[in-house]
């Protein structure tokens, strides 16, 4: 039971990187940094998109618009600690 729980964390903690990494492209890319009709950027681009936009959808559906700034990454971000730290801290013990 301990590898299932720590299997699970590590999918939320590559799941946290996979966020992060989708915000500081958005960046990058809003702010014409990198170029997003080079391939292989448009390539990551497409697949961080894939990965994050499911789970920051429903997020942004209920959020109040604020003009240009986006903070479903951090509420997405704040969900994923907490649903960590109750699986480390409740769950875990209680099955060993």
């Amino acid at each position: 039971m301990l590898a299932l729980i720590q299997t699970i964390v590590l999918a939320i903690d590559i799941y946290w990187w996979l966020i992060i990494a989708s915000a500081i492209f958005s960046w990058l890319f809003a702010f014409n940094v990198i170029n997003g009709r080079n391939q292989f950027v448009a390539t990551i681009g497409d697949f961080l998109y894939r990965v994050t936009d499911p789970a920051l959808r429903p997020i942004r559906r209920v959020m109040p618009d604020l003009g240009g700034i986006d903070i479903s990454p951090i509420i997405l971000l704040l969900a994923l600690f907490f649903l960590r730290q109750f699986i480390l801290t409740t769950v875990a013990p209680a099955l060993i």
